[in-house]
């Protein structure tokens, strides 16, 4: 099969790995890819949100399945421009459609589907700005602290967990008023969860699932969850805290109560499903739905996975994954992620990536890099994931961190506290 995978993170570079180890990948093309993922294919110069230009490879190429790796092309439509056009109607392309996309691309709507169909979530309340004031006289009754949410793309950063009313106040009427552009024209204020969070991936063909190995990531920059939120610094699978007794409980109440409401709901969802999880006293809630795999989860996710991957995507677009059974690597994952200094605010790039030949016993996703007259540069916030694997958490940590030290960069920051809450 000739393949063509969206994207250019760690995320992709994890994905071109696996599909690289199919049997049945003839050609694997990346757009536009990174350093990294150069590999396993052939970088293409697309990107991600040019339907027509992607249409055209597709055609020119020959290329039967699309495996679309960021949420934006699939919020856009990517599926549903495929599916509306004869010429390209018969590609696979593993992602859901607008629709189905719609539960990341809106918090909104999310929380009204979850709320359809009786999965347990947060209360919540939405407001825009016409409604501020409603919102502000609503937030003087809110228990702190409260989170606020963009309800649109906001590239990881439009959620806000507040202490105080007045500063929950002060972000919701900067967020009305544009601060976060289209995303926050609407924003959805959540009652806050204590508990522990966990990332479960399912993938769907519409009908039937199947869960892929479970993961916590960690999204905050500083030691200790502390400082901004980032796209995540690194994560563990599985978490040793995710038992049977709860994940049977995510399955009957949220995993098949989302399958059963898209079906009964005529939306079309054949793709990864992330579900984003709070265990509150052994009770899970939905945090977030994303539509498509996780990153950095997706690099520790993967080299857990024992299925081809390419074979995956075929039963789901074939409708029968009611016929697979997930293998699993029963060892754990733990990825570290290296950072450009700043991030996640300004950074800079171009910046030359030494150590790769003192590497050992590990994986490397490239996530934010570039290949520079040969050498391989900073290109990104997030530029490396280091990936172990070990009998246990801490081990698989210990290793993953001791790689991250043999790399060198100039800025190179990385959180040394991966699994701390474990």
């Amino acid at each position: 099969m000739q393949i063509l995978l969206l994207g250019s993170g760690g995320r992709e570079h994890a994905f071109a790995w696996k599909l690289g180890q199919s049997p049945n990948c003839t050609h694997l093309y990346i757009a536009p890819g990174n350093a990294g993922t150069r590999q396993f294919g052939t970088n293409v110069d697309l990107a991600v949100n040019d339907f027509a230009n992607i249409k055209k490879f597709v055609l020119d190429y020959g290329i039967t399945m699309v495996i679309v790796g960021p949420e934006e092309p699939l919020v856009l439509g990517i599926y549903d421009y495929f599916a509306a056009d004869p010429l390209c109607a018969n590609v696979a392309v593993i992602g859901p459609s607008a629709q189905g996309a719609q539960l990341e691309g809106s918090k909104a709507f999310a929380k009204q589907f979850m709320s359809r169909h009786d999965i347990p979530t947060a209360a919540y309340r939405e407001f825009t700005a016409t409604t501020l004031a409603e919102g502000i006289v609503y937030l003087a009754s809110c228990a702190t602290p409260i989170v606020l949410k963009a309800d649109g793309l906001a590239a990881g950063k439009g959620v806000v967990i507040l202490d105080t009313i007045a500063a929950a106040q002060h972000e919701l009427t900067e967020m009305l008023g544009g601060k976060f552009g289209a995303a926050s024209a609407k924003v959805v204020i959540e009652a806050f969860l204590t508990g522990i969070e966990f990332s479960v991936f399912a993938i769907s063909d519409g009908k039937n699932y199947q869960i892929l190995p479970v993961a916590k990531d960690y999204k905050r920059i500083g030691e200790g969850d502390t400082g901004l939120n980032t796209g995540g610094m690194g994560a563990v699978s599985p978490p040793p805290f995710v038992d049977a007794a709860l994940m049977q409980k995510v399955r009957d109440r949220i995993i098949a109560p989302t399958i059963k409401g898209l079906i009964q709901e005529n939306i079309i969802y054949k793709g990864f499903i992330f579900f984003g999880l709070i265990n509150v006293n052994s009770e899970p809630f939905v945090i977030e739905y994303n539509c498509r795999m996780g990153d950095p989860e997706t690099e520790v996710v993967l080299p857990r996975l024992k299925n081809d991957l390419l074979d995956l995507c075929k039963h789901l677009h074939a409708g029968s994954l009611d016929t697979v059974t997930i293998q699993k690597d029963t060892r754990t994952a733990a990825a570290v992620m290296l950072v450009a200094g700043g991030y996640p605010e300004s950074y800079e790039k171009g910046k030359i990536i030494t150590g790769w030949a003192e590497m050992q016993d590990c994986l490397v996703f490239q996530a934010g890099t570039a290949d520079l007259d040969g050498q391989i540069v900073t290109n990104g916030g997030r530029v490396l994931a280091i990936t172990s694997l070990a009998d246990d958490y801490r081990a698989a940590v210990r290793n993953a961190l001791q790689n991250a030290g043999r790399i060198n960069y100039e800025g190179k920051y990385y959180r040394t506290d991966i699994g701390f809450d474990l």
